[in-house]
Protein backbone atom coordinates (compact mmCIF):
# COMPACT_ATOMS: atom_id res chain seq x y z
CA UNK A 1 0.00 0.00 0.00
CA UNK A 2 1.25 3.92 -0.64
CA UNK A 3 1.52 6.01 0.79
CA UNK A 4 -1.27 8.22 -0.76
CA UNK A 5 -3.48 4.96 -0.79
CA UNK A 6 -2.81 4.88 3.09
CA UNK A 7 -3.99 8.85 2.89
CA UNK A 8 -7.24 8.08 1.29
CA UNK A 9 -7.52 4.77 3.37
CA UNK A 10 -11.01 5.62 5.86
CA UNK A 11 -9.50 5.55 9.78
CA UNK A 12 -11.96 2.65 10.36
CA UNK A 13 -9.72 0.95 7.65
CA UNK A 14 -6.67 1.72 9.11
CA UNK A 15 -7.97 0.45 12.61
CA UNK A 16 -8.89 -2.86 10.88
CA UNK A 17 -5.63 -3.40 9.71
CA UNK A 18 -4.08 -2.56 13.03
CA UNK A 19 -6.26 -5.24 14.23
CA UNK A 20 -5.03 -7.37 11.59
CA UNK A 21 -8.85 -8.03 11.24
CA UNK A 22 -8.52 -7.87 7.71
CA UNK A 23 -5.88 -10.76 7.49
CA UNK A 24 -8.12 -13.61 9.77
CA UNK A 25 -5.46 -16.48 9.03
CA UNK A 26 -3.41 -14.84 11.96
CA UNK A 27 -7.00 -14.66 13.67
CA UNK A 28 -8.39 -18.10 13.00
CA UNK A 29 -4.83 -19.75 14.15
CA UNK A 30 -4.56 -18.86 17.56
CA UNK A 31 -8.62 -19.63 17.48
CA UNK A 32 -7.63 -23.19 16.71
CA UNK A 33 -6.36 -24.42 19.78
CA UNK A 34 -8.89 -23.34 22.19
CA UNK A 35 -11.63 -24.44 20.15
CA UNK A 36 -9.52 -27.75 20.27
CA UNK A 37 -9.74 -27.68 23.97
CA UNK A 38 -13.21 -26.45 24.96
CA UNK A 39 -14.62 -29.54 22.32
CA UNK A 40 -12.32 -31.61 23.77
CA UNK A 41 -12.77 -30.93 27.53
CA UNK A 42 -16.60 -30.88 27.38
CA UNK A 43 -16.29 -34.37 24.83
CA UNK A 44 -18.12 -32.81 21.78
CA UNK A 45 -20.77 -30.53 22.97
CA UNK A 46 -19.36 -27.59 25.29
CA UNK A 47 -22.32 -25.11 26.05
CA UNK A 48 -22.83 -22.78 23.21
CA UNK A 49 -21.99 -19.48 24.84
CA UNK A 50 -18.92 -20.57 26.46
CA UNK A 51 -18.23 -21.36 22.45
CA UNK A 52 -19.27 -17.75 21.63
CA UNK A 53 -17.03 -16.27 24.49
CA UNK A 54 -14.22 -18.73 23.55
CA UNK A 55 -14.25 -17.14 20.02
CA UNK A 56 -14.48 -13.53 21.16
CA UNK A 57 -12.11 -13.91 23.76
CA UNK A 58 -9.26 -14.95 20.65
CA UNK A 59 -10.54 -12.21 18.77
CA UNK A 60 -9.88 -9.52 21.76
CA UNK A 61 -6.28 -11.09 23.04
CA UNK A 62 -5.16 -11.38 19.64
CA UNK A 63 -5.85 -7.63 18.59
CA UNK A 64 -3.79 -6.68 22.36
CA UNK A 65 -1.16 -8.78 20.99
CA UNK A 66 -1.24 -7.62 17.38
CA UNK A 67 -1.18 -3.91 18.29
CA UNK A 68 1.10 -4.22 21.61
CA UNK A 69 3.29 -5.94 18.92
CA UNK A 70 3.44 -2.67 16.38
CA UNK A 71 3.46 -0.14 19.15
CA UNK A 72 7.08 -1.58 20.25
CA UNK A 73 8.04 -2.32 16.70
CA UNK A 74 7.14 0.95 15.50
CA UNK A 75 10.64 1.70 14.64
CA UNK A 76 12.19 -1.58 13.19
CA UNK A 77 8.65 -2.52 11.25
CA UNK A 78 9.03 0.54 8.61
CA UNK A 79 12.44 -1.35 7.63
CA UNK A 80 11.15 -4.90 7.22
CA UNK A 81 9.06 -5.29 3.53
CA UNK A 82 6.37 -7.40 5.05
CA UNK A 83 5.69 -4.90 7.97
CA UNK A 84 6.55 -1.54 6.54
CA UNK A 85 3.17 -0.77 6.00
CA UNK A 86 1.31 -1.44 8.68
CA UNK A 87 -0.36 1.77 10.43
CA UNK A 88 1.68 2.61 13.35
CA UNK A 89 4.65 2.14 11.53
CA UNK A 90 3.59 4.07 8.66
CA UNK A 91 2.36 6.64 10.55
CA UNK A 92 -1.06 6.21 9.83
CA UNK A 93 -2.11 5.90 13.02
CA UNK A 94 -0.32 7.41 16.31
CA UNK A 95 1.15 5.79 19.18
CA UNK A 96 -1.38 7.28 21.28
CA UNK A 97 -4.27 6.01 19.12
CA UNK A 98 -2.71 2.96 19.81
CA UNK A 99 -2.63 2.49 22.89
CA UNK A 100 -5.98 3.26 23.73
CA UNK A 101 -7.08 0.78 21.24
CA UNK A 102 -4.97 -1.90 22.93
CA UNK A 103 -6.36 -0.91 25.93
CA UNK A 104 -9.73 -1.17 24.55
CA UNK A 105 -9.44 -4.64 23.08
CA UNK A 106 -7.79 -5.76 26.65
CA UNK A 107 -10.67 -4.77 28.28
CA UNK A 108 -13.14 -6.23 26.10
CA UNK A 109 -10.77 -9.70 26.97
CA UNK A 110 -10.73 -8.68 30.48
CA UNK A 111 -15.07 -8.88 30.71
CA UNK A 112 -15.28 -11.71 28.79
CA UNK A 113 -12.48 -13.48 31.06
CA UNK A 114 -15.39 -12.91 34.33
CA UNK A 115 -17.39 -14.95 32.48
CA UNK A 116 -15.45 -17.86 33.11
CA UNK A 117 -14.54 -19.91 36.71
CA UNK A 118 -11.71 -18.96 39.36
CA UNK A 119 -9.51 -21.18 37.50
CA UNK A 120 -9.81 -20.11 33.73
CA UNK A 121 -9.65 -16.20 34.98
CA UNK A 122 -6.32 -16.65 36.74
CA UNK A 123 -4.70 -18.46 33.85
CA UNK A 124 -6.18 -14.74 31.68
CA UNK A 125 -4.36 -12.81 34.35
CA UNK A 126 -1.42 -15.42 33.82
CA UNK A 127 -1.19 -14.98 29.73
CA UNK A 128 -1.13 -11.23 29.51
CA UNK A 129 2.77 -10.79 30.45
CA UNK A 130 3.33 -13.42 27.67
CA UNK A 131 1.18 -11.32 25.47
CA UNK A 132 2.86 -8.31 26.31
CA UNK A 133 6.12 -9.28 26.54
CA UNK A 134 6.29 -11.48 23.11
CA UNK A 135 7.41 -8.26 21.25
CA UNK A 136 10.77 -7.60 23.88
CA UNK A 137 11.88 -11.24 23.44
CA UNK A 138 12.86 -11.00 20.01
CA UNK A 139 15.59 -8.50 21.28
CA UNK A 140 17.26 -10.35 24.27
CA UNK A 141 15.92 -14.28 23.49
CA UNK A 142 17.51 -16.31 20.73
CA UNK A 143 14.08 -17.83 19.64
CA UNK A 144 11.30 -15.87 20.71
CA UNK A 145 8.89 -18.25 19.10
CA UNK A 146 8.86 -20.27 21.84
CA UNK A 147 7.20 -17.44 23.71
CA UNK A 148 5.02 -16.73 21.30
CA UNK A 149 3.91 -20.69 21.85
CA UNK A 150 3.55 -20.21 25.21
CA UNK A 151 1.04 -17.41 24.62
CA UNK A 152 -0.67 -19.85 22.44
CA UNK A 153 0.07 -22.47 24.84
CA UNK A 154 -2.55 -20.60 27.69
CA UNK A 155 -6.04 -20.73 25.14
CA UNK A 156 -5.16 -24.81 25.68
CA UNK A 157 -5.26 -24.24 29.32
CA UNK A 158 -7.59 -21.33 30.06
CA UNK A 159 -10.35 -22.88 26.99
CA UNK A 160 -10.13 -26.45 29.13
CA UNK A 161 -10.27 -25.39 32.36
CA UNK A 162 -13.40 -23.10 31.22
CA UNK A 163 -15.04 -26.30 30.86
CA UNK A 164 -13.71 -28.50 33.76
CA UNK A 165 -12.06 -26.23 36.35
CA UNK A 166 -9.22 -27.85 36.04
CA UNK A 167 -6.45 -29.49 33.96
CA UNK A 168 -5.45 -33.31 33.18
CA UNK A 169 -3.28 -35.21 31.55
CA UNK A 170 -5.40 -34.86 28.28
CA UNK A 171 -4.68 -31.21 28.47
CA UNK A 172 -0.89 -31.26 28.38
CA UNK A 173 -0.95 -33.60 25.55
CA UNK A 174 -2.77 -30.84 24.01
CA UNK A 175 -0.90 -27.77 25.44
CA UNK A 176 2.55 -29.70 24.28
CA UNK A 177 1.16 -30.55 20.46
CA UNK A 178 -0.23 -26.43 20.56
CA UNK A 179 3.56 -25.36 22.26
CA UNK A 180 5.12 -27.30 19.02
CA UNK A 181 2.79 -26.68 16.20
CA UNK A 182 3.10 -23.36 16.51
CA UNK A 183 7.08 -23.29 16.63
CA UNK A 184 6.48 -25.04 13.52
CA UNK A 185 4.36 -22.67 11.43
CA UNK A 186 5.85 -19.44 13.03
CA UNK A 187 9.37 -20.14 12.02
CA UNK A 188 8.37 -20.87 8.56
CA UNK A 189 6.58 -17.26 8.98
CA UNK A 190 10.35 -16.48 10.49
CA UNK A 191 11.62 -17.04 7.45
CA UNK A 192 10.26 -14.77 4.70
CA UNK A 193 11.91 -12.00 7.49
CA UNK A 194 15.07 -13.43 8.39
CA UNK A 195 17.21 -11.15 5.66
CA UNK A 196 15.67 -8.02 7.08
CA UNK A 197 15.85 -9.19 10.53
CA UNK A 198 19.47 -10.28 9.95
CA UNK A 199 20.07 -6.68 9.09
CA UNK A 200 18.42 -5.28 12.03
CA UNK A 201 20.03 -7.46 14.52
CA UNK A 202 16.29 -8.87 16.03
CA UNK A 203 16.26 -12.43 17.07
CA UNK A 204 13.81 -14.90 15.55
CA UNK A 205 14.17 -18.66 15.17
CA UNK A 206 14.25 -18.69 11.70
CA UNK A 207 17.53 -17.13 12.41
CA UNK A 208 18.78 -19.54 15.18
CA UNK A 209 18.42 -22.46 13.55
CA UNK A 210 20.36 -21.30 10.38
CA UNK A 211 20.39 -23.75 7.54
CA UNK A 212 19.10 -26.40 10.16
CA UNK A 213 15.43 -24.45 10.22
CA UNK A 214 13.61 -26.86 7.76
CA UNK A 215 14.87 -29.72 9.69
CA UNK A 216 13.41 -27.79 13.35
CA UNK A 217 10.34 -27.47 11.26
CA UNK A 218 10.12 -30.76 10.23
CA UNK A 219 10.71 -31.94 14.34
CA UNK A 220 8.30 -29.35 15.68
CA UNK A 221 5.52 -30.87 13.49
CA UNK A 222 6.55 -34.58 14.03
CA UNK A 223 6.35 -33.71 17.42
CA UNK A 224 3.07 -32.35 16.88
CA UNK A 225 1.86 -35.36 15.59
CA UNK A 226 3.01 -37.66 18.01
CA UNK A 227 1.82 -35.74 21.10
CA UNK A 228 -2.25 -35.48 19.31
CA UNK A 229 -1.58 -38.83 18.79
CA UNK A 230 -1.25 -39.61 21.85
CA UNK A 231 -4.24 -37.56 22.79
CA UNK A 232 -6.07 -39.48 20.32
CA UNK A 233 -5.01 -42.57 22.59
CA UNK A 234 -5.70 -40.92 25.59
CA UNK A 235 -8.73 -39.61 24.58
CA UNK A 236 -10.24 -42.91 22.86
CA UNK A 237 -11.37 -41.10 19.97
CA UNK A 238 -12.46 -43.22 17.00
CA UNK A 239 -10.80 -43.47 13.10
CA UNK A 240 -12.70 -40.06 12.18
CA UNK A 241 -10.09 -38.38 14.27
CA UNK A 242 -7.47 -40.41 12.95
CA UNK A 243 -8.23 -39.91 9.85
CA UNK A 244 -8.25 -36.26 10.44
CA UNK A 245 -4.42 -36.84 12.14
CA UNK A 246 -3.44 -38.53 9.13
CA UNK A 247 -4.07 -35.90 6.64
CA UNK A 248 -2.38 -33.25 8.85
CA UNK A 249 0.63 -35.91 8.73
CA UNK A 250 0.87 -36.01 5.14
CA UNK A 251 0.49 -32.36 4.49
CA UNK A 252 3.09 -31.46 6.98
CA UNK A 253 5.44 -33.84 5.91
CA UNK A 254 4.70 -32.08 2.18
CA UNK A 255 5.53 -28.53 3.70
CA UNK A 256 8.95 -30.44 4.85
CA UNK A 257 9.71 -31.38 1.42
CA UNK A 258 9.13 -28.14 -0.03
CA UNK A 259 10.98 -25.98 2.57
CA UNK A 260 14.57 -28.50 1.79
CA UNK A 261 13.82 -27.08 -1.44
CA UNK A 262 17.25 -24.93 -1.90
CA UNK A 263 15.04 -22.05 -4.31
CA UNK A 264 11.93 -21.09 -2.35
CA UNK A 265 9.93 -18.00 -3.41
CA UNK A 266 8.84 -15.89 0.03
CA UNK A 267 5.66 -16.74 -1.43
CA UNK A 268 5.54 -20.05 0.24
CA UNK A 269 6.35 -19.31 3.53
CA UNK A 270 2.69 -17.19 3.35
CA UNK A 271 0.54 -20.46 2.20
CA UNK A 272 2.51 -22.89 4.66
CA UNK A 273 1.02 -20.49 6.94
CA UNK A 274 -2.48 -20.73 5.21
CA UNK A 275 -2.19 -24.40 4.99
CA UNK A 276 -1.87 -24.98 8.80
CA UNK A 277 -4.69 -22.91 9.32
CA UNK A 278 -6.73 -25.24 7.68
CA UNK A 279 -5.16 -28.57 8.92
CA UNK A 280 -6.04 -27.31 12.58
CA UNK A 281 -9.86 -26.67 11.02
CA UNK A 282 -9.74 -30.19 9.63
CA UNK A 283 -8.18 -31.86 13.15
CA UNK A 284 -10.92 -29.60 14.89
CA UNK A 285 -13.55 -31.59 12.86
CA UNK A 286 -11.53 -35.13 13.40
CA UNK A 287 -11.95 -34.22 17.36
CA UNK A 288 -15.55 -33.67 17.23
CA UNK A 289 -16.51 -36.24 15.28
CA UNK A 290 -14.14 -38.51 16.64
CA UNK A 291 -15.70 -37.82 20.36
CA UNK A 292 -19.66 -37.55 18.81
CA UNK A 293 -19.49 -41.06 17.07
CA UNK A 294 -18.03 -43.00 20.08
Amino acid sequence: MTHSQQTLEPTWMTIIRLLRWDKPAGRLILMIPALWAVFLAAHGTPPLPLVGVIILGTLATSATGCVVNDLWDRDIDPQVERTCNRPIAARALSVRVGIIIAFIALCCAAVLAFYLNSVSFWLCVGAVPVIIGYPLAKRVFPVPQLVLSMAWGFAVLISWSAVTAGLETATWLLWGATIFWTLGFDTVYALSDREDDLKIGINSSAIFFGDYAPDAVGFFFATTAGLLACLGVEMRLNMVFWLAWAIAVMVWITQYIRLRQKEIPKAVYGQIFSQNVWIGFILLSGMILGLLLT
